[in-house]
């Protein structure tokens, strides 16, 4: 069980933490690159202090330091949802605990804390913590509350979302409110691997995420109905509101810009 991402009261899914190996890895390569960075802006700097005087010398260094330190990994983790270049080579991604994607407090935590961990004392702290972690996490993990999964390697686990047919009606005039992006993703691995899961299991991980689902719509589902088909209707109409929402957007965003182009007092335009 500690092999997997917890949800709620203690519910798990299946998620392997990336071995202890790819995770030194990833970590090796992204240090690699923030070193790279970090040479070309202290050759930089020193340009600027040649010019500037060596009165700012300290702050530009600092600026410099905390810049590719917290700020360049924050800024990377938070908007590839956990993919930083060395976890994109070794095929790995930073994720919740509860399996949702990191946002910036957790991206943030992780450098911060990675300054001590990982580069003042060349990340020895964070491999001791690491090996005695069963998922492997160093501190900043503990503290952010992430942990890093394998998203590469293994068997494919999309579920194939659809709209069942008896509860087309009730979907379509149903009252639905976003899904946290956590509760969504154990959705749909819950979905995608329950033909897979013990029977007793699945039966209890449905109503579970059903139950918490069922919260967030109304009125709720047709009396009798399976939780795997409700949570199924709920994410196919989910899918079709968003997209309809993009589609209206579109249309909106090119009467705009047409709207722009034209030109006023009717003159005409000898463009047309």
């Amino acid at each position: 069980m500690d092999d997997g991402i917890v949800i709620g009261e203690g519910v798990v899914l299946d998620a392997r933490p990336a071995s202890f190996a790819t995770r030194m890895l990833g970590s090796a390569l992204d240090i690699a690159v923030q070193g790279a960075v970090l040479l070309v802006l202290l050759w930089l700097a020193t340009g600027s202090v040649a010019v500037g005087g060596e009165d700012i010398a300290p702050a530009l260094l600092v600026s410099v330091l905390v810049l590719v330190m917290v700020v360049v990994p924050t800024t990377v983790e938070t908007l590839t949802r956990g993919r930083s270049l060395g976890k994109l080579a070794t095929g790995i991604r930073v994720v919740r605990d509860d399996g949702g994607p990191v946002r910036v407090r957790h991206a943030f935590i992780r450098s911060l804390v990675g300054v001590g961990e990982l580069w003042l004392t060349f990340g020895t702290v964070a491999l001791v913590a690491s090996l005695t972690n069963t998922k492997g996490k160093r501190i900043g993990d503990m503290l952010a509350g992430t942990y890093a999964i394998r998203i590469r390697g293994g068997r494919s686990t999309v579920a194939v979302v659809y709209m069942p047919r008896p509860l087309a009606g009730w979907a379509a005039s149903a009252d639905m409110r976003r899904l946290p992006d956590g509760l969504a993703l154990a959705v749909r691995q819950f979905l995608a691997r329950g033909q897979t899961m013990n029977e007793t299991s699945r039966a209890r991980m449905g109503q579970d995420l059903a139950g918490r689902v069922e919260k967030l719509v109304a009125p709720g589902p047709p009396p009798g109905t399976p939780p795997e088909t409700f949570l199924m209707a709920v994410l196919a109409e989910r899918r079709s509101r968003e997209w309809a929402a993009a589609q209206r957007a579109r249309s909106v965003a090119a009467e705009q810009a047409e709207t722009v182009r034209t030109l006023p007092y009717g003159i005409p335009d000898p463009a047309r």
